[in-house]
């Protein structure tokens, strides 16, 4: 961005300029592609059925999350186009993309886990 557009920008949005140039930043530690697995993230504890993204993030090694996938996409529990979109962000993203990597017996610790 050239130096007279960030005047403008300051000049005009100071709030939004604050906010782009680094102040109050938010750390992004995981991308969904999936409205409907995001909104499943949204669960109580109680009677809580783990979704593909909770199994891919105990996974060590992308090797690991591409058989996760393989495997629920051959027994049916995952749609070919939804295992493709998986394959394709594990390849472009990465494993952690799906989130940090939770540890064993954390189903139920949301996001937090």
């Amino acid at each position: 961005m050239s130096k007279h557009t960030r005047k403008e920008l300051r000049r005009h949005y100071p709030n939004l300029a604050g906010e782009w140039g680094g102040v109050g930043t938010v750390r992004i530690d995981a991308v969904r592609t999936s409205l409907k697995e995001a909104e499943k993230v949204v669960h109580s504890v109680q009677g809580y059925k783990p979704t593909i993204i909770d199994f891919i993030r105990r996974c060590e090694n992308d090797d690991q999350a591409l058989g996760i996938i393989n495997f629920l996409e051959g027994r049916g529990e995952i749609k070919s186009g939804y295992a493709r979109r998986l394959r394709i962000q594990l390849a472009e993203r990465g494993l952690r993309s799906f989130g940090k990597r939770r540890k064993p017996g954390c189903y139920g610790c949301g996001e937090t886990g």
